[in-house]
């Protein structure tokens, strides 16, 4: 999966808000045919989440387009899939993933509904949304190529907080643990971490700390749900320039001192060998892997 720095939430009964998603600068955007689709609206959704696929590739080939579905025990997702695994779309947010055997079951809708409708090469973004999805989260993320990121959640109100039990804090140490089992599984097995989530809408401040906490553990991108959010999680989740300047001259240096001889040396005030270099290189690759804009 691409390294999206910022994946926006919109409701998929709400067409006219997929550009206020684009514009707002998003790597990628999840329709929503979940939670936020009331009942009654759930199955006239279904077909315009599908036109808005249609509609935003039309125009936008780069960003990333995913759909929430409704999860395996509403018996809402095989219809779900039917209606927008369609050419267009990047993959699916697959809720309420708890064990291996329901990603298989994701798979077997999948495959047939990529077969029927003339989609390709989805992924999956797996939520962790409940006790033993974190149990279970290494076993999750190995069940099938197709899972491409997975979440390391926060969340003040929504599932998790629930299943857990937890008091949230700004600086979510009572999140802490979790957090980083799923991105340790995440590393190990070379997928996409993303996290999320800051509730509060109009505190950018405060998101702005809260990203770059979450880049500080090791994760790569979040989870929004505003459109004013997008422009702070982008920036924070960009390599900088002087970043960038740095890792550049480290390696430089580096092959520079191997070349003459020198496994260890001294650059710009630090020491550097070739652990340092190894990393150096692999930054600059996940830098250049980073969508463009935004950048701090």
């Amino acid at each position: 999966m691409r390294p999206y720095r910022s994946v926006l939430f919109l409701p998929g009964h709400r067409p006219s808000w997929v550009d206020k998603a684009v514009a707002a600068g998003a790597d990628a955007i999840v329709l929503d045919l979940e939670d936020s689709v009331p009942e009654a609206e759930k199955a006239g959704a279904r077909t315009t989440v599908a036109e808005s696929i249609t509609r935003l590739r039309e125009r936008d080939t780069d960003i990333g387009v995913f759909v929430r579905v409704n999860p395996l025990h509403t018996r809402l997702t095989g219809g779900d899939l039917e209606a927008v695994v369609v050419p267009g779309l990047t993959g699916v947010f697959a809720p309420k993933i708890e064990t291996a055997s329901d990603v298989l079951r994701y798979d077997a809708l999948l495959d047939h509904f990529e077969t029927r409708n003339g989609a390709s090469g989805l992924e999956y973004i797996v939520p962790v949304e409940t006790v033993p999805a974190i149990q279970n989260c290494r076993e999750i993320i190995g069940a099938s190529p197709r899972v491409g990121a997975m979440i390391g959640p926060t969340a003040e109100h929504a599932d998790i907080a629930r299943a857990v039990g937890y008091e949230w804090t700004p600086e979510g140490t009572e999140t802490l643990y979790h957090r980083s089992r799923i991105l340790l599984a995440c590393r190990e097995a070379g997928i996409h971490a993303l996290t999320g989530l800051w509730e509060a809408l109009s505190d950018l401040d405060g998101l702005r700390e809260f990203a770059r906490r979450g880049r500080g553990l090791g994760f790569r991108g979040m989870i929004a749900i505003h459109p004013s959010h997008v422009g702070v999680v982008n920036e924070v989740f960009s390599p900088s320039e002087a970043d960038i300047d740095f890792h550049r001259g480290l390696v430089e240096a580096y092959e520079k001192a191997a070349a003459d001889g020198t496994g260890a040396l001294r650059y710009r005030g630090v020491h550097i060998d070739k652990a340092h270099y190894d990393k150096a290189v692999e930054w600059l690759e996940r830098a250049a892997a980073t969508p463009a804009g935004g950048s701090s």
